[in-house]
């Protein structure tokens, strides 16, 4: 009766301001019996609970939203509170509290040891005076209801735009060919324009040479060391606004 009563209280001191008598009426309750309710003092246990509910609300903002109810019945032992994880379950159930889950991680990096190793052509310069002389890409991961979707892009250093992207269920060579052809179709490569990614099995692969010939192009082989480079930040930027998640490690270019 009393969950009752709270409801009623809650809606008719609200937005929609619906007569207490009529929400009494709803619900199956008196309104004799509701007014009643209201004017009595509060109990000494719901006043802990709500003390309580404040801390264990301050508990979570100092965890960020990440802590669960354990961690967050840790924090009020260390600020001396006793009371049990049940108690703590059920107000962070009460309040809404849901704690972050970490954001599952996928492997789209996978080298190649046999591919042949070039030199870095781009040298960490991702600057370029005209569109189409040096381009960056990579692979991530977006996660949907249905399941993994993986996204290959490439972006013209010289405008910073995303000429060409393609997303697909799996991350085959077949992902990055569809977005070398749709940044084909937007912009015009200059004789030794320079493609710059990491070295992933997919990009030294010899499917990914033979597709960038048919575009016209002349790849001269495929990708050197690991290093952290600005133009994988461009493309971090970008995936950001698919995902919220970044981060990769970029290794090398290739000349067409």
């Amino acid at each position: 009766m009393t969950d009752k009563y709270a409801l009623v209280d809650d809606v008719a001191g609200g937005e929609e301001g619906f007569p207490i008598s009529k929400m009494c009426a709803w619900i199956g309750v008196s309104a004799s019996g509701f007014y009643e309710w209201r004017s009595r003092p509060e109990s000494a246990t719901a006043a802990r609970r709500r003390r309580l509910a404040a801390l264990v609300a301050a508990a979570f903002e100092l965890g960020r939203g990440t802590y669960g109810y354990r961690r967050v019945h840790a924090q009020l032992a260390r600020w001396g509170e006793r009371v049990s994880p049940e108690l703590v379950r059920a107000l962070m159930r009460q309040l809404g509290l849901v704690a972050c889950q970490p954001r599952p991680y996928k492997v789209t990096t996978i080298a190649d040891a046999a591919a042949a190793a070039t030199p870095d052509l781009v040298d960490r310069d991702f600057t370029a005076e005209v569109p189409g002389t040096r381009l960056v890409g990579d692979i991530t991961y977006l996660r949907t209801w249905e399941g993994w979707l993986y996204l290959a892009t490439v972006l013209d250093c010289h405008s910073k735009r995303v000429l060409g992207w393609s997303m697909a269920e799996h991350m085959r060579t077949d992902l990055i060919c569809d977005a070398i052809t749709m940044a084909a179709t937007n912009v015009e490569f200059a004789p030794g324009a320079v493609f710059h990614s990491d070295r992933g099995s997919q990009y030294t692969s010899e499917q990914f040479r033979t597709h960038l010939a048919a575009h016209g192009l002349s790849p001269r082989g495929l990708f050197s060391r690991l290093r952290k480079t600005g133009g994988q930040s461009r493309l971090r930027w970008w995936r950001r606004r698919w995902r919220g998640v970044g981060g990769s490690r970029c290794a090398g270019s290739a000349r067409f």
